[in-house]
């Protein structure tokens, strides 16, 4: 059984709003793309043209200039953009009160 650090992605799809990522050992995640706002803001033409990195340890979109690792898509990792426009949200929330 592969680890995630063994993981290696062989392909990439995408809806509007789903990620859709197939490893080598047969899994497949499917992530919300929303979790990835440079993904999600990309037309569907420059989400389909990506490049897979060290040997499919991660995947690159040039076009959008967006790297993830297969291991943090296995593990249904939210991107580090997401995280902080979340922190940012709850806070501009929690300053403006009920």
């Amino acid at each position: 059984m592969n680890t995630l650090d063994d993981l290696r992605v062989v392909r990439v799809t995408s809806t509007a709003d789903t990620l859709v990522v197939d490893f080598e050992d047969g899994r497949t995640v499917q992530l919300p793309l929303m979790w990835s706002p440079r993904l999600y803001r990309a037309s569907q033409s420059q989400r389909e043209h990506y490049e897979l990195t060290g040997r499919g340890y991660g995947v690159h979109w040039p076009d959008v200039d967006e790297d993830l690792s297969a291991r943090s898509l296995a593990a249904g990792k939210p991107s580090i953009e997401f995280l902080k426009q979340q922190r940012k949200t709850n806070a501009a929330l929690e300053k403006a009160g009920p």
